[in-house]
């Protein structure tokens, strides 16, 4: 049996507490710097990004044979792009398009939408459980469910719906049943 599976010496966990230290440190500045957007709510883009830091990050911990330099360049540039994808994805339409899931409208006014909810994997369970997330105990409360891009759903009640302007054109218009 090889004892340096378990032991290894002193070096590694001296390397790992510094570069966990300084990467740590380096990862909050660069997020700060980065501001909010990078760490709001997740779209699918930014669950990207998350986990590319993480597993970057996670990488540059446990590796000996890679610099502390790369790992904070790497957690840079990630937040970089990330960056970058939403300056563009704010001055292009086309981009947002590409880049974002728009929202979808589930229930409208007494109805579900069923080619809606079919392609987008839901059931009538998944509404009446945001419907009970967002204190509505029925849903003759509720004028409509958006599903929005980063998964969840929002349930808007009967007077909150008013004429609609913030909801039809972006979820599109309802079926007619």
């Amino acid at each position: 049996m090889d004892i340096t599976q378990y032991w290894a010496g002193w070096d590694p966990i001296l390397h790992t507490a510094i570069t966990l230290t300084a990467g740590y440190i380096a990862l909050i500045l660069i997020l700060r710097i980065s501001g909010p957007r990078t760490m709001a709510n997740m779209t699918p883009l930014d669950f990207i990004v998350a986990v590319t830091i993480g597993s970057a990050f996670g990488r540059t911990i446990t590796a000996v044979d890679v610099p502390l330099s790369q790992a904070v360049f790497a957690l840079a540039l990630i937040v970089l792009l990330q960056w970058l994808m939403a300056f563009v994805r704010g001055r292009s339409p086309k981009m947002r398009r590409v880049l974002d899931a728009p929202p979808v409208l589930i229930y409208y006014q007494g109805k579900f939408q069923r080619k809606a909810l079919r392609k987008h994997q839901l059931v009538e369970d998944d509404v009446h459980t945001a419907a009970r997330n967002s204190a509505h105990g029925s849903l003759e409360s509720v004028s409509a469910v958006i599903l929005e891009q980063n998964g969840g759903l929002v349930v808007i009640g009967g007077e909150g719906l008013g004429d609609g302007s913030s909801v039809l054109p972006f979820t599109g218009r309802p079926e007619q049943n």
